[in-house]
């Protein structure tokens, strides 16, 4: 891309980037889905290609030209996903669900991010890191964090096109995974109150009383945001559904979204937190269809740049196995794609429901999907990942997501009554 004089993006040629990644994005994600894969693939290996790695037509590192400004397009993409599926998350639901979900949740969250961790540590411990010793605990949260969630709308898809939602097994498998993006937006504010703390020159926040009020703060600050939104949203919305500017109703749902992310950022945590909370407050509301239906086609412009950005940070040649430095890297994203599987995949396994496929449940909870390259991406922001780390996490989260479609479908096809008991 050309520099102008100001060392600014042009107008030309921002536009032709978006145009590039809205249409490419749209393109791949199109022929992924008729690949029976998630259609966010295809948005990542769009950002790959039109990212530094191969045609450069997307700025993928800070200071090139353009890269701010991308960024923050991103960011607000990231905020309406979030805010999209707080919307689609019911708490209700969540409670009738029963234990079995929770636990299976607890699990899904506890295993992942334990064995993530200590794999961090053994990476440096025996060569294939060589990262700051005080930072070295940092990244290893952060890892494990990135591990935690399962993408719901992965899962979905796979048992929705199977026409298996209404078994058991699904409901299992989609409410531990809503309880897992919950946990794991938690943990999420708590690694971002972290790495805060550690960027400003804070021991404190790595000690444990300082883990234990950056956590504090992450479930009060989602306690009383939901508490005090649900006082107050329906009386708001009400009379903002009085008004007859068009389009007032929707752009103070979206605007309701940005203050609660303004207000998590405020406080030390991620802003998707907040966004995230506004979806859980509004779900609630007498409009919320109205704020759904209309927050699609929005979601649907966003979203996309904010998945490109990941792909084009993704630098494919740390990949090339003939070169030394990058044996480590590839061994690091076959770990952490093990690991990954395993710390789900055993989660299954504290289902005692009689009739229940534990191998199916353990199967379902196995894509990390978006959540996880939201998590990558917060690495990468705060300067905990470099752009190899990045690209071994980014990697793991693909094949997590790669790998769950066909398995699941293998295990429902293929389902033992024996393993039922």
């Amino acid at each position: 891309m050309s520099v102008e004089e100001v060392g600014h993006l042009s107008v030309q040629n921002f536009l032709l980037s978006l145009t590039l990644i809205l249409v490419v994005s749209k393109l791949f994600g199109e022929l992924f889905e008729r690949l029976r894969l998630p259609s966010v693939l295809g948005e990542l290996i769009a950002g790959i290609i039109l990212g530094g790695s191969l045609l450069a037509v997307v700025p993928s590192v800070a200071g090139q030209v353009g890269y701010e400004t991308f960024h923050l397009l991103a960011e607000i993409g990231v905020c309406i996903l979030l805010f999209e599926i707080g919307l689609e998350t019911d708490l209700g639901d969540l409670i009738k669900v029963g234990p079995a979900s929770s636990l299976v949740a607890v699990v899904g969250v506890v295993a992942p991010f334990v064995l993530g961790f200590f794999s961090v540590i053994m990476f440096q411990k025996f060569g294939l890191m060589n990262a700051d010793p005080q930072l070295l605990t940092i990244i290893a949260i952060t890892v494990g964090a990135t591990l935690t969630a399962t993408s719901v709308g992965i899962t979905a898809r796979v048992l929705s096109d199977m026409n298996k939602l209404n078994t058991g097994e699904a409901k299992i498998i989609l409410g531990a995974a809503v309880i897992d993006d919950i946990l794991g937006l938690i943990i999420l504010g708590v690694v971002s109150g972290l790495i805060e703390a550690f960027n400003a020159g804070s021991d404190g926040g790595m000690s444990l009383t300082g883990i234990i009020t950056i956590t504090f703060k992450a479930f009060g600050f989602l306690f009383l945001s939901i508490f005090i939104g649900n006082l107050i949203s329906k009386r708001v919305f009400n009379f903002v559904d009085k008004l007859r500017v068009r389009g007032i109703l929707f752009l103070f749902a979206i605007a309701f979204a940005f203050f609660y992310a303004y207000l998590a950022n405020i406080v030390g945590l991620a802003p998707i937190v907040g966004a995230f909370a506004a979806g859980l407050v509004l779900r609630r509301i007498n409009q919320f269809k109205i704020v759904e239906v209309n927050l699609r086609p929005v979601s649907d412009f966003f979203t996309p740049i904010f998945f490109v950005l990941i792909g084009a940070a993704v630098d494919i040649y740390v990949f090339n196995p003939f070169v030394d430095d990058n044996i480590n890297i590839l061994l690091i994203a076959l770990i952490l794609f093990i690991v990954a599987v395993i710390g789900k995949y055993i989660s299954g396994y504290v289902v005692f429901k009689k009739g229940i496929n534990k191998i199916v449940v353990g199967i379902g909870m196995i894509p990390r999907g978006e959540v996880g390259l939201i998590f990558a991406q917060v690495g990468l922001n705060y300067g905990v990942f470099n752009s190899k780390l990045f690209s071994a996490v980014t990697v793991m989260v693909m094949l997590t997501t790669f790998v769950a479609p066909p398995l699941l479908q293998i295990a429902f096809r293929n389902g033992n009554p024996k393993l039922n008991n």
